[in-house]
């Protein structure tokens, strides 16, 4: 029996890195996923792999920040698979890394719309399909940055992160009677195109590295089978919970 026999999956931010990974390995728990982010040959190469492995993905090419796009994704599901039981929203943005104070007010708006506002805009057609089932599972891909740490020059990011934390909490309460668990996970550093922005030297990537108890970054695959937990009915009751998925970081002072 696999973790997601009969259930279908939003994941949005698929088309690389942690989102991409994760598309793969609820297909292979048994979802039909509908993946979403902006690149469109990406999505259909990872459905196509899907296909290969005998999964089940449809593809659907959009900007987060879009009302419609959220829309459109959940009707996806709906029309394509009979219906929606898991949505990991987990496309994001650093944004840029420069000291607040310099930063153009463009520049942050664009940032939150990306990391939080698309996630108001992702429950807000998810939670009705969810109730429609009778219970689901959302789940918002925050950081410990602005959580459990600072870095300097990521304010922005920090902040819209950071808000996803209490904006699922809130969701958790109001949806919880009605079968609906909301939860963040909260990775750290891992090897995906975005973290190259961060850690594209060696000299970067080495000081990235000894700060995790276990001297390296994560695999995208690592903080999929974590994703997968908070899908699963393994988390039946875990709901408004921020999982830090991020080797130790949070604590490591050596």
């Amino acid at each position: 029996m696999h973790a997601l026999s009969n259930k279908v999956a939003i994941i949005a931010g698929a088309s690389s890195g942690i989102g991409r990974a994760t598309a793969k390995l609820f297909a292979s728990e048994g979802a039909s996923v509908v993946v979403g982010a902006r690149r469109e040959a990406e999505l259909d190469a990872l459905v196509a792999e899907i296909a290969v492995d005998g999964g089940r993905a449809f593809a659907l090419a959009g900007d987060v920040t879009r009302e419609d796009y959220a829309r459109a994704l959940v009707e996806a599901a709906v029309d394509r698979f009979g219906g929606l039981d898991v949505a990991f929203n987990n496309a994001g943005t650093l944004g840029p890394i420069m000291p607040a104070p310099q930063m153009p007010l463009g520049d942050w708006r664009q940032t939150v719309d990306v990391n939080l506002t698309s996630a108001f805009l992702a429950a807000k057609y998810q939670i009705p399909a969810m109730i429609a089932r009778g219970g689901g599972s959302l789940i918002f891909t925050s950081t410990f940055v602005g959580y459990t740490a600072g870095f300097p020059g990521l304010a922005a990011y920090g902040a819209s992160k950071a808000g996803l934390i209490g904006f699922a909490q809130c969701l958790a309460v109001e949806f919880g009677q009605q079968g609906i668990r909301i939860n963040t996970i909260l990775p750290g550093a891992t090897d995906t195109p975005m973290a190259q922005e961060m850690i594209g030297t060696p000299e970067a990537r080495n000081f990235i590295t000894g700060l995790y108890p276990m001297r390296r970054i994560a695999s995208p695959e690592e903080i999929a089978r974590s994703v997968l937990y908070l899908a699963s009915d393994a988390s039946s009751f875990t709901t408004g919970s921020a999982l830090l998925v991020e080797g130790g970081v949070s604590i490591n002072r050596t």
